[in-house]
């Protein structure tokens, strides 16, 4: 095996080219939008009375990033901000009329995007790709410089 084919076969290059691919191909779905900020919206509107640090913690994202993605889409009318009655300093989010119309616009497309990222593999292979993709995830978030929560309140 040469050098290029002991490179080209580490996981760590391999998962960042299939990442690398996956945000090519949402960015060619998505009208703009990113991943990151696709998944921050559909967090915020689905959990109710969430926090910029809930945000962080259940998509394991550093805080700073999940400020600069809030404020973006504050920006853009998809979120809004309020004041939290039980502390002054926190500011819950919620999506917006125009942030639902969003998320409903980008269904098809998303949709769109998932088929053609799995489509090399069949229905069972994509199944169990995804559920690998998970296992691998599950193993070593805990070591993550961001590790993702799941079982964090709002």
């Amino acid at each position: 095996m040469d050098v290029l084919d002991e490179l080209y076969l580490r996981p760590g290059y391999l998962i960042r080219r299939a990442h690398q691919m996956a945000v090519s191909t949402f960015m060619e779905y998505s009208d703009g939008m990113t991943p990151t900020q696709y998944g921050v919206l559909t967090l915020i509107g689905g959990v109710a009375r969430i926090d910029q640090i809930g945000i962080a913690r259940r998509l394991g994202l550093d805080r700073s990033t999940a400020g600069l993605v809030v404020g973006k889409l504050v920006d853009a009318g998809l979120v809004a901000r309020q004041t939290d009655a039980g502390d002054q300093r926190r500011y819950r989010l919620r999506i917006t009329r125009s942030g639902r119309e969003r998320l409903a616009q980008l269904a098809a497309p998303v949709a769109a995007e998932r088929a053609r990222l799995l489509s090399p593999f069949s229905a069972d292979e994509a199944a169990q790709f995804l559920a690998l993709l998970q296992r691998f995830v599950d193993a070593h978030n805990a070591a993550s410089r961001v590790p993702h929560l799941t079982d964090v309140g709002a």
